[in-house]
């Protein structure tokens, strides 16, 4: 299992120009310079599942089998219902965030880093977007510790961040969910997604589901957005993606209803 620093990240050189395109075109690169084969698997998790998106469109070929983990949701996918993201403030949010990401950088940069009001630490374990089993992992384990005081000083850090979440939530120069089956005769594509998520909410995830049914879709029921962090889910993920295991207990009953978007 390989797990790489994509651009800007750690040891990692920047990209400035990054794209969807880069990221995938980055992996496949990467691939091929460590001798892996012509084809592999790939997993992304929360934020790092736009660039599994983009494998995906530009190099389906390559992919032996794919899982997507609390796999971010981008509102501005033309294919999203307006009825179903109109009330969730994520939305909203999501906005704000990339208006003062693209036009005021300096000024997100100077709030993140001064003394007098709480900023990305606390936010770290606001139950407003971490569900309990989340704030349990985060108790347990270091967090986002890009997002920690002492990492975000270092401006090109933020730089990085910034260009990453502009490119992951901007918007896309294709619509993943008018991608097409790249396994027809296989289920090799997987999205796991924690019912109690509030960083992505689970009914967005569902809706991805319906527009695209070639995917295995997996439900924890009492998950969060870091589902990742159960050992238990963590070893179903690798079982179902390496050794088409069915976990049967991640599968949503039959009519399971829909849930109300936050307001």
């Amino acid at each position: 299992m390989l797990l790489y620093d994509r651009a800007g990240y750690a040891d990692s050189d920047p990209n400035p120009e990054r794209s969807l395109k880069s990221e995938a075109l980055d992996i496949e690169q990467l691939a091929d310079q460590l001798e892996l084969g012509p084809k592999f698997y790939v997993i992304g998790v929360s934020m790092g599942s736009y660039p599994i998106w983009s494998c995906l469109k530009y190099i389906p070929h390559r992919l032996q089998g794919v899982a997507l983990v609390a796999a971010v949701v981008n509102y501005s996918w033309p294919s999203l219902p307006k009825s179903l993201i109109k009330d969730d403030f994520r939305r909203n949010l999501v906005k704000l965030t990339l208006f003062v990401l693209k036009h005021m950088p300096s000024l997100l940069y100077w709030w993140m880093n001064q003394k007098c009001l709480p900023t990305a630490n606390v936010m770290e374990k606001n139950p407003v977007f971490f569900s309990e089993r989340d704030q349990e992992v985060l108790k347990r384990t270091p967090g986002f510790e890009l997002l920690s005081e002492n990492k975000i000083e270092q401006r090109s850090i933020f730089d990085n961040l910034r260009g990453d979440i502009l490119v992951g939530l901007s918007k896309w120069e294709f619509d993943p969910l008018k991608l097409n089956n790249p396994f027809p005769k296989d289920e090799s594509v997987h999205l796991w997604v924690g019912y109690e998520d509030k960083v992505v909410p689970v009914e967005l995830q569902r809706h991805v589901m319906e527009e695209l049914p070639w995917i295995k879709y997996h439900e924890i029921p009492h998950g969060g957005h870091l589902i990742v962090y159960d050992t238990e889910v963590c070893e179903s993920i690798l079982r179902a993606l390496l050794l088409n295991e069915e976990p049967a207990k991640y599968i949503p009953l039959p009519g399971t209803p829909k849930l109300i978007a936050a307001s």
